[in-house]
């Protein structure tokens, strides 16, 4: 597999400080199995589906223990390079570059809007080596209260076009590599207490997303929005037991037609 584009969505991992229940939870909504857990690299621990890796689970490092969240990675060729242009353009570098072993090189940053994301430049370890198929990475939105200071961002870091949907009842945006929408930005309105920081929200796909969200509500999950249809499909957005927000999306089923947008 060759390494991703720069700008790419091509990781993602979760601190859980009970790792066992995130992967019983886990593994019984999407269908996740496990790896050995890595004791050289802080019990980092991978999760599969058929074998192939689609993301990870890690409990914290002592003094580290927050609200647990996913965080998504973007690829870069030199993420030192990327380090400096996310402090250029008003982001702040929560982790500096660090190399992990052969595997490649992290780093943690918050855009300035108050996004957490990373960048991964890829060694032996280039991603996911799965995505759109059920378990797997499907999608990822930006969810901001300030959209122009997260807009002018991504656009500077990473070498994105947009395209703008043009709809007076949504402001959402698109971030395009090539012919490739590879990430989403929504302005997040009202309905979001206003302790909810911006964030970075993931969708895995699912074959079934109201029996995937049955699943996870089963489980102590809680449902957040949805089941709702769209264009790209059948979505709902949950927060696991430990409080990580998350979607699931069913990209088999889909209804209306896509949005009109607009170069920006």
């Amino acid at each position: 597999m060759a390494v991703q584009p720069e700008g790419t969505p091509c990781w993602a991992d979760a601190m859980f400080g009970d790792v066992e229940g995130a992967k019983s939870f886990f593994g019984d909504v999407l269908g996740w199995t496990f790896g050995e857990a890595s004791s050289e690299y802080g019990n980092y621990t991978q999760a599969y589906v058929d074998g192939k890796a689609v993301a990870a689970v890690v409990p914290p490092m002592p003094g580290q223990e927050a609200q647990s969240q996913w965080c998504l990675y973007f690829a870069s060729p030199d993420a030192a390079a990327t380090a400096a242009k996310i402090r250029q353009n008003g982001g702040e570098v929560l982790m500096d570059p660090m190399q992990v072993g052969e595997f490649g090189t992290m780093c943690i940053a918050r855009e300035p809007s108050g996004a957490v994301f990373g960048v991964w430049q890829g060694g032996t370890h280039e991603g996911f080596e799965a995505t759109a198929v059920p378990g797997a990475y499907g999608w990822a939105e930006v969810f901001t209260r300030e959209p122009e200071k997260a807009d002018a961002f991504f656009s500077a870091v990473f070498p994105y076009t947009a395209q703008q949907i043009v709809d007076d009842n949504v402001d959402f945006r698109m971030f395009n590599l090539g012919d490739t929408t590879v990430l989403g930005r929504m302005k997040m309105g009202d309905e979001f207490p206003p302790e909810v920081p911006s964030y970075v929200n993931l969708y895995f796909v699912v074959p079934d997303c109201d029996d995937a969200v049955a699943k996870a509500t089963k489980l102590g999950g809680v449902l957040r929005f949805g089941p709702m249809d769209s264009p790209y499909g059948r979505f709902a957005a949950l927060s696991d037991p430990q409080g990580a927000s998350f979607s699931v999306i069913d990209i088999s089923r889909t209804e209306g037609e896509l949005p009109k947008t607009k170069d920006v």
